[in-house]
C-alpha cells in the first residue's frame, strides 16, 4: 500500500497559497517531503512487483538477504565481507536487523521454512537457542532472482550520472539521520480541546 496516496503532487504555487493559511507550512520542505514519499512509493512498487513475480514478499526477501549476507560473511572466513557487522542468526537478531517485531519475524520465518527456504537449527554458540539458516533451495532461488533484481536497480538509476548518484545517496542519508533524531525525541503530550 502506498504511503502518499497521491499520483499528482500539488504545484508549488498551491503550497505557497496553503502556507498563507498554515504559517508552519514551509513550501519547499513540503515539496521535498511529498516528492520523497512519491519516489519511495514508485520504487517500492517496482521492487514489490518484481519480487511478486518470484512469489516472494518484500519482508521474506529481506530475511533471505539478511541470511545470505550472513552466509557469505561466514564463507569469506575471518574478516567476512568487510562489513564488520555480525551476521544475524537467531530470530531475535533477525528481527532487530530488519527493524520488525519478533512476532512478525516469527511469521516470516515460519512461511520461509514452510516453503523450504530456511530451516531452524540449534545455535552452534548456544544450544538453548535456535539459529535460522538458508537451505540450498534458497541459495538457488536467490541466484535466480538477484540478477534481475540488480538489473532493476540499475535501470531505475540509469539516467543518473555517478556523481548524481553519490549526491543523492549523501542527501538521502542526511534525511535518514534527521528522521532518526526526530524519532528519538520524546513525544509531546497532546493538548485536549
Amino acid at each position: 500500500m502506498p504511503f502518499l496516496m497521491l499520483k499528482d503532487l500539488p504545484r508549488y504555487e498551491c503550497l505557497l497559497d496553503a502556507a498563507k493559511q498554515f504559517p508552519d507550512l514551509d513550501p519547499s520542505a513540503t515539496a521535498v517531503f511529498l516528492h520523497l514519499l512519491r519516489a519511495g512509493d514508485e520504487v517500492f512498487g517496482l521492487a514489490e512487483r518484481n519480487l511478486a513475480r518470484h512469489d516472494v514478499s518484500p519482508g521474506r526477501f529481506g530475511v533471505l538477504m539478511l541470511l545470505w549476507h550472513g552466509a557469505h560473511d561466514h564463507e569469506a572466513g575471518p574478516g567476512g565481507n568487510g562489513s564488520g557487522l555480525p551476521a544475524p542468526r537467531t530470530p531475535a537478531e533477525l528481527a532487530d536487523a530488519a527493524g520488525v517485531t519478533r512476532a512478525t519475524m516469527t511469521g516470516l520465518i515460519d512461511t520461509l521454512e514452510r516453503d523450504g527456504l530456511v530451516k531452524r537449527v540449534p545455535d552452534p554458540a548456544d544450544r538453548r537457542t535456535m539459529s535460522v539458516v538458508l537451505t540450498s533451495k534458497a541459495t538457488r532461488f536467490l541466484r535466480n532472482l538477484l540478477p534481475g533484481h540488480f538489473q532493476l536497480m540499475a535501470a531505475l538509476t540509469g539516467m543518473l550520472t555517478e556523481s548524481e548518484r553519490q549526491t543523492l545517496v549523501r542527501l538521502l542519508n542526511k534525511i535518514i539521520e534527521q528522521a532518526t533524531k526526530i524519532s528519538a525525541r520524546p513525544v509531546p503530550a497532546e493538548s485536549v480541546p
